[in-house]
């Protein structure tokens, strides 16, 4: 290739973004209804987590700092509708590449708290980048790129999709965080097989998964001491005798968890009138505890409806993806659909004592910086793919759906 040609293709790469060329009346406005509708339902419990702070002179939730995160994900929201497809599809290495890399830096500029290092600190602005969180979003576009045109007929079809989710799982769980290291799994096995790959092989890889999981956990092979005790008090915590009686050490955080939620009954305390809130004792009750916090609050019948909007957004953007001709596309907007019900299912299922404790936000929410970001790229993406709509020639693009 000339220099001339050269420069003209990294020219036209640099052109990446062109809100022009949305098409505004095919954008799913009922999406991004329901998402704004659920991050001003975020908005008041979180005010009213502050309120109560202030009350009780605590500084633990600050609703000013949220609003701010809000606010700077506010642009990152608007880039990722504007973002061209045909663009993201062929460079979609390069954005898996540079969430590798800060997942490698981490470990030589990262902000250790708490025995683990995933955070790095963007000076001037008190943002704290979570580089985990943006894998996630590397590995959905990676996996729909490299599945693009591979139909996982043959064994050989498995190995690069499968690599590409399990390098940034090994980085993320040597923070170690493998909560969010573990997040990846669905979201993988989900779009193999949105992209063809038969129930039965995807269950033999969950049978498998499980069975690595346990030999690991019970050999103590590169697991924290914490994190075994986190699953060996999750194992313990099933009894209400056992959970009481633990609730003074390991088992705190799970047993504050679980008694908001029964104390919220069928209709709730009333917003910020919980207990939760009144005493501060529930950890990280605006992030990874927000749902015991809304359960509480709300009541069965509020968190059902919570629930049933939450699972109706999920399958809308589903919905969505089923509409699109672009196998790239469809396969994108699949996997940040299964990226918003893996973090649905996992925090409600922490806080409920289905899954073992980890730190795992609700998208829309929870606080947090990085969450925040992630969740409105996420969200730009999938309704920006939806609306582009550039033509396509591939098999797929002449099937009907």
């Amino acid at each position: 290739m000339s220099d001339s040609g050269q420069r003209s293709r990294w020219y036209d790469a640099r052109k990446v973004l062109s809100l022009r060329d949305v098409r505004w009346f095919e954008l799913d406005w009922h999406v991004l209804g329901i998402a704004v509708l659920l991050l001003a339902l975020g908005l008041v419990f979180i005010h009213a987590m502050s309120d109560a702070d202030l009350l009780a002179d605590r500084n633990d939730v600050q609703f000013k700092k949220h609003m701010q995160k809000i606010v700077l994900a506010v642009p990152a929201f608007f880039m990722a509708i504007a973002l061209r497809p045909r663009w993201l599809r062929r460079n979609a290495y390069l954005f898996y590449g540079l969430c590798l890399a800060l997942l490698v830096v981490i470990f030589f500029l990262g902000a250790k708290r708490n025995g683990a290092q995933r955070w790095i600190t963007i000076p001037g602005i008190e943002f704290d980048l979570q580089p985990s969180e943006l894998a996630k979003i590397g590995v959905i576009v990676a996996l729909a790129q490299v599945l693009y045109r591979n139909r996982l007929v043959k064994l050989r079809d498995w190995g690069r999709p499968l690599l590409i989710a399990l390098v940034p799982m090994a980085l993320v769980a040597l923070q170690p965080d493998l909560g969010t290291a573990m997040t990846l799994v669905p979201i993988t096995l989900g779009m193999l097989y949105l992209a063809g790959a038969r129930a039965k092989v995807i269950g033999a890889f969950l049978l498998g998964t499980a069975g690595i999981a346990f030999c690991v956990v019970s050999m103590e092979i590169g697991v924290q001491d914490y994190q075994l005790q986190r699953i060996e008090t999750w194992r313990h915590s099933y009894a209400a005798d056992d959970l009481i009686a633990a609730r003074g050490g390991p088992a705190f955080h799970s047993y504050h968890a679980r008694l908001a939620i029964g104390n919220g009954g069928v209709f709730g305390t009333g917003i910020g009138q919980g207990v939760a809130n009144e005493t501060g004792y529930l950890p990280e009750r605006d992030c990874d505890s927000v749902f015991a916090v809304v359960a509480e609050e709300s009541g069965w019948v509020g968190t059902g409806i919570v629930l049933f909007v939450y699972v109706l957004f999920i399958v809308l953007i589903m919905g969505s993806a089923s509409t699109l001709r672009d196998r790239f596309s469809r396969l994108a907007v699949g996997g940040i659909a299964l990226y918003f019900a893996a973090h649905l299912f996992i925090n409600v299922g922490v806080n409920l004592g289905l899954v073992p404790l980890t730190g795992l936000t609700l998208p829309l929410f929870s606080t947090g910086g990085s969450s925040m970001l992630t969740t409105f790229v996420a969200l730009g993406l999938a309704l920006g793919l939806c609306a582009h709509r550039e033509p396509v020639l591939d098999a797929d693009s002449f099937k009907s759906y």
